[in-house]
């Protein structure tokens, strides 16, 4: 393991989460450093999406608890913003853009009050940051799938917290706009910001991650991408389900990624 010290963002202890009896996660025990760009991997069915609405409090463990920064979820909630995953979410739910970004503004005030100048001004430069100021009065639902992601990763950032959980953010999006998603993450983790999203493409994890979780019910490994995302700790995850480990576990030892389109690269 790496001996390089880290301000922790989030410790989970002892977390095992079932459904109908059937352990979805089982005795899960890590610290996420503050400050990374974090992937949750593994197979579908492996509890990604289940951890992290645990960490989010809306499902309750059999057993074991989450910390952020040392403190219950319920004390440091306003800290957290979470991006849900677009099948999550009523599409035909009458609001428009800019009513999406605004709710990130009420977790920070009073839900009764009304928001003020400051909160406005926030949520516009939330939308300016995901370039969908120009569709600010546009219904939700006729937005394309790319857009909508955006929205909500818009009112995450209207939140202003120093957590953001995302789940999927980059499915169903075109390439243009994953790019685009993925230099603003990298901006926000450039700021002290800890970002962790669960995340299915093996192919890119690497690349766009530098911290992992990687998951198969129980906790297979959770590190820096180096001592992770091995051949060996892939296999244990994923066993013989994936032909294609072999030759990204190649690509691993010799160190071969895809190079990013667009002239994507990542600020130190």
């Amino acid at each position: 393991m790496s001996e390089e010290t880290f301000d922790l963002a989030l410790e989970v202890h002892n977390l095992t989460v079932s459904y109908n009896r059937k352990p979805v996660l089982w005795d899960i025990d890590f610290s996420l450093p503050q400050g990374k760009l974090i992937g949750i991997v593994g197979p579908n069915g492996s509890g990604k999406t289940t951890l992290l609405k645990t960490i989010m409090g809306l499902l309750d463990p059999d057993s074991g608890y989450v910390e952020i920064k040392g403190e219950p979820m319920e004390k440091v909630r306003n800290q957290i913003s979470y991006v849900p995953q677009r099948e999550s979410v009523d599409w035909d739910f009458p609001a428009d853009v800019m009513d999406v970004v605004k709710m990130g503004r009420y977790q920070k005030s009073n839900i009764l009050k009304r928001l003020s100048q400051d909160d406005k001004r926030i949520a516009i430069e939330s939308l300016e940051k995901v370039d969908l100021l120009e569709f600010s009065k546009r219904q939700i639902g006729e937005l394309s799938g790319g857009q909508q992601q955006r929205v909500f990763i818009a009112r995450a950032l209207a939140q202003q917290g120093d957590i953001y959980l995302m789940d999927e953010p980059f499915v169903g999006v075109d390439a243009a706009t994953e790019d685009a998603i993925l230099q603003l993450l990298v901006e926000m983790k450039s700021k002290g910001k800890t970002v962790i999203i669960v995340h299915h493409d093996l192919q890119t994890a690497y690349e766009y991650f530098d911290w992992m979780v990687l998951l198969n019910t129980r906790l297979v490994a959770c590190g820096p991408k180096e001592e992770v995302f091995t051949k060996e700790k892939l296999q244990e995850a994923y066993g013989g389900r994936l032909t294609v480990l072999s030759k990204i576990g190649d690509l691993i030892s010799n160190k071969e990624f895809p190079i990013r389109e667009k002239g994507f690269s990542e600020k130190k």
